[in-house]
């Protein structure tokens, strides 16, 4: 027996191969999550998001990381939006309230109906290999909600559900989580003070949360924060009162967890954790494993997180009638927007994040 349906899966490359297809018709996972590989051109992108909507039997989730500057995954077929931290230097919000509008303008002719931002992490190391370099609103969690509230808002009315990230504080990694496991030495009480600040004063206009894969051994000195009932259940959920939105992992395919933890493995302790969704974004073949795996889950704990899916579901607006000429103009003010808000010099990053 297998269950699918908390799982959100990746595409190989711009189209379904027929194995694809009869897999994700068979497991009818929640989504699909886009990356470079899966985008060519705006009339093969579309053509892939409707090839999954026509394979569910329920309105899929199809996610992209399209946070601006150097994550973003349209960088071959349209504009680059500029970065949060460019956004953040010109100390007007409406610059990031138009970043979130255009960007929401072109991920809707596209298809896609999560995206998976904003970064909500305060850079406390702006010059540390953490794979934030580029990313971050700022260090001060005001500044943070300022800038990453009007750029959440204006995509959310654009009909662009989104998801904050990495709970409860992926700016205090010392490492690449694309790499290894990071380690904060962070309390509860310091990041209350700081880190999820912009979570809760954000909260009634989050769609969804996605925890972070760095582990806080004074907080859980056994699970990493993705994987973590003290952290989710406890602190996120319980605590913080985020019980009605969605929360999701991080990719499970990253370093910090395929080191420590086998596929399937992995799924059962994110459920079983407190989130509703578990995110394989590269090794596709090693779904039915793992949706083998969550099948074994408690019927009440697969149930809460399903409860948590249809309610989410009911945002997912469908797709916008393909045109030539409202992706034209969509790309226009994302070219005349970056022309006005130039990009800061940034350490070389090493981190994969960007290349997918």
């Amino acid at each position: 027996m297998m269950d699918g349906s908390l799982l959100v899966l990746g595409i190989a490359g711009p189209e379904l191969t027929s194995q694809e297809a009869a897999l994700f018709r068979a497991l009818q996972p929640a989504g699909y999550i886009l990356f470079t590989r899966n985008i060519t051109s705006p009339e093969q992108t579309r053509k892939l998001t409707d090839a999954l909507r026509d394979l569910s039997t329920e309105m899929p989730i199809i996610a992209i990381d399209q946070e601006g500057g150097r994550v973003t995954r349209t960088r071959d077929i349209a504009p680059v939006s500029p970065s949060a931290p460019a956004l953040a230097a010109t100390r007007k919000t409406l610059k990031s309230s138009e970043a979130g509008a255009f960007t929401g303008d072109l991920l809707r002719l596209l298809g896609v109906n999560l995206n998976l931002a904003p970064v909500l992490d305060l850079d406390h190391f702006p010059s540390t290999q953490n794979a934030l370099n580029g990313r971050s609103w700022g260090r001060d969690p005001q500044q943070v909600i300022d800038h990453a509230g009007n750029w959440n808002r204006w995509l959310r009315k654009r009909s662009i559900t989104t998801c904050a990230k990495h709970f409860p504080a992926g700016g205090r990694a010392l490492a690449d989580p694309h790499h290894d496991l990071p380690s904060s030495p962070a309390t509860l009480e310091e990041l209350l003070k700081e880190d999820v600040i912009p979570y809760t004063a954000l909260m009634p206009e989050l769609d969804a949360i996605m925890l972070a894969h760095i582990e806080f051994p004074n907080i859980d000195p056994e699970f990493p924060a993705s994987l973590s009932p003290r952290i989710i259940r406890r602190f996120l959920r319980d605590q913080l009162g985020f019980d009605r939105h969605l929360v999701l992992t991080d990719d499970l395919d990253m370093g910090a967890i395929t080191q420590r933890y086998g596929r399937g493995q992995d799924v059962k302790l994110a459920i079983q954790a407190g989130n509703d969704l578990a995110l394989i974004c590269h090794r596709v073949d090693t779904a039915e494993i793992a949706a083998t795996a969550l099948a074994e889950l408690p019927h009440w704990m697969i149930d809460e997180a399903r409860e948590r899916l249809e309610r989410f579901r009911r945002k997912l607006i469908p797709p916008v009638i393909w045109s030539d000429q409202k992706w034209q103009d969509a790309c226009t003010a994302l070219a005349k927007l970056a022309s006005e808000v130039p990009e800061l010099p940034r350490p070389e990053s090493s981190s994969p994040v960007a290349d997918y």
